[in-house]
């Protein structure tokens, strides 16, 4: 019988299990993170728990917090077995499970109380989950959002915020009018220079409605960039019945993620921050070069990969890996055109990294599925694929294979696999791509003018005959010629 995870049932586990090495009791709030997913718990919660188990920072244990509907459920979740998360490691080699201990509570899910949490001075850092769309970036010019419903109404109501970014504003002003050291914002969100981003939406939220309270942020508040990786697939009956039979645990939330991390943060925290150089974490001056490297190749990568593998009906990543198709289109996609528009990092060859990257996606155990792929690709695609074809028309590059990667994007718009199975809504913006997608099929170049997405690139005619003939060739010679014609 499987024994129900809470902090008394610990010493009952399963001995291949592991646990907490160390004290929770004698933990010390020291973050506040806003977006308690399966990433953030796959992530920055093992990288604390395994420093904690070297009896190291226990001064820097995790607040949960959320903003949503979901963030109070997670809560409850997570409140009946003391915020403890049982992590299973997809290893191809076999399977292992940990319990994390790291994080101690998790405020309620109401502005007032997250405001008051974050106010605390105990908390140094506040951090952040809150996908690549929820920074409120103006996709016309790349800037803050300033006209979003969510930022009109923080910045009328400064003392009453829906959005994180007026929490986090309404924070740092009690710590300034208490005398309070401010904490330090770090985004850990698959975004270029998420640290930049995140400043720019919290100052420019600060501007519309306390301008000295913005410049004061801008002097004073540090943003510090981060790249953060490692897949984890959404937890579903599939995983909790694992860890139940597998590990004899009775999780209302568990955890399953590949055993690969990667963290390079800039070192920048004026408040002081964890030594998580010891768990594995890497503190760099700049984060640039290898931000772009994990972006550009593997979230590129999972681009790439995903709308052929829809179109031809593959439904798990591994399973699209070994489709020779879908492989070679993968590796000759990043080799001739997207590594290309990398600098060269010391010590890293792109090479190994991609050869990485196909054995991380092949990987049979951690069940990774298209659809998740798939999702938002409106957000995506301007952030993982659009500003590499940029720098390739920049640079005078072919864009045949970027190319082909939009026009796989926007037969997959249209809502149907290639053996006409319905494929479901997956994008807010569904309806108005299905649009464009459709009207494409008589003017290829009609799915390109969504300026919210594409910008000026539709101004490019070099890259609008590369995308109309690759949308062409995949409507009049089906998605599987197409590929191995690119790659041959």
């Amino acid at each position: 019988m499987a024994i129900r995870l809470t902090q008394t049932a610990l010493p009952q586990l399963p001995p291949q299990v592991t646990r907490p090495g160390y004290d929770r009791a004698a933990l010390r709030p020291g973050i506040l993170h806003v977006g308690v997913g399966n990433f953030h718990r796959a992530h920055m919660a093992w990288f604390l728990d395994r420093l904690f188990a070297q009896g190291r920072d226990h001064d820097w244990a995790l607040v949960g917090a959320g903003v949503r509907p979901g963030d109070a459920a997670m809560r409850d979740r997570l409140a009946r077995q003391d915020w403890l998360t049982t992590l299973v490691e997809l290893d191809p080699s076999g399977l292992s499970a940990q319990v994390l201990g790291s994080m101690i509570d998790f405020v309620e899910v109401d502005p007032a109380a997250t405001i008051a949490a974050m106010a605390d001075p105990a908390i140094r850092i506040v951090s952040l989950t809150i996908t690549e769309g929820g920074y409120y970036v103006d996709a016309k010019t790349d800037g803050f959002d300033v006209g979003h419903p969510d930022m009109a109404h923080d910045a009328a109501h400064p003392d009453a915020p829906r959005s994180v970014f007026g929490m986090i504003l309404a924070a740092l002003r009690a710590r300034r009018d208490a005398g309070h050291a401010p904490f330090t914002v770090l985004s850990c969100d698959n975004l270029p220079e998420n640290g930049h981003v995140c400043a720019r939406t919290v100052v420019g939220l600060a501007r519309q409605s306390e301008p000295a309270l913005a410049d004061w942020i801008a002097a004073t508040i540090a943003f510090p960039n981060s790249m953060v990786d490692c897949i984890t697939p959404a937890t579903s009956d599939r995983e909790r019945d694992l860890v139940r039979d597998q590990f004899g645990i009775e999780d209302n939330a568990p955890v399953v993620c590949e055993p690969f991390r990667q963290w390079v943060l800039e070192d920048h925290f004026p408040q002081g921050r964890p030594a998580l150089q010891d768990a594995g974490a890497q503190f760099v001056a700049d984060v640039g070069r290898h931000e772009l490297m994990k972006l550009r190749i593997l979230n590129g990568g999972h681009a790439a990969i995903a709308y052929a593998s829809s179109l031809l009906g593959h439904h798990f990543v591994h399973d699209a890996m070994a489709d020779p198709q879908i492989r070679d289109w993968l590796v000759a996609l990043e080799t001739r055109e997207i590594i290309p528009t990398l600098q060269p990092i010391e010590g890293v060859s792109y090479d190994d990294y991609l050869a990485l990257i196909v054995d991380r996606f092949s990987n049979p155990r951690i069940g990774d599925t298209i659809p998740r792929l798939c999702l938002d690709g409106s957000n995506r695609q301007p952030k993982f694929i659009l500003p590499t074809l940029r720098d390739r028309l920049t640079a005078g590059g072919s864009v045949e294979g970027l190319a082909l990667e939009l026009a796989l994007w926007c037969r997959y718009c249209e809502g149907t696999a290639e053996d006409g199975t319905p494929i479901a809504p997956n994008d807010d913006g569904h309806a108005v791509l299905q649009r464009h997608a459709l009207a494409a099929r008589d003017r290829p170049a009609a799915f390109l003018d969504q300026p919210a997405i594409f910008g000026d690139l539709p101004q490019d005619e070099g890259f609008v005959q590369a995308f109309t003939q690759a949308l062409t060739a995949v409507r009049r010679d089906g998605v599987r010629a197409t590929l191995v014609a690119y790659v041959g």
